[in-house]
């Protein structure tokens, strides 16, 4: 069992940046594939970045160059978002899947274990 808390949302103007953290219950590197994802109100849970056991990365296309998946250690994972965008403005979640090396699920339903989101909220 793996226990996910997020922190670091708040909110920002237009053009602003945040970083947000994901602490786990225990060591989670390269023993999970890890995740975060986004839900604003009235729509799906999507995916923003995932992150494999051999450190692949996949970033959606709306985030590509404005935000990075990273590990601090062997239990901490960061989102750092810049030049965010109203649009930008959800609840996000970051997510730890049992998977296998090489793969990078992207997917909701491919993960295991949720934390219990941070708001992030972009103003214009």
């Amino acid at each position: 069992q793996v226990q996910l808390v997020e922190s670091g949302g708040g909110s920002v103007q237009a053009g602003g940046s945040l970083r947000l953290s994901c602490a786990a219950s225990g060591y989670i590197y390269s023993r999970y594939c890890m995740g975060w994802f986004r839900q604003a109100p009235g729509k799906e849970r999507e995916g923003v970045a995932a992150i494999g056991k051999d450190d692949r990365i996949i970033y959606a296309d709306s985030v590509k160059g404005r935000f990075t998946i990273s590990w601090d250690n062997v239990k901490l994972l960061y989102l750092q978002m810049n030049s965010l965008k109203p649009e930008d403005s959800a609840m996000y979640y970051c997510a730890a899947a049992v998977c296998g090396m090489g793969s990078v699920p992207t997917k909701p339903y491919e993960f295991h274990y949720w934390g219990q989101g941070t708001q992030v909220t972009v103003s214009t």
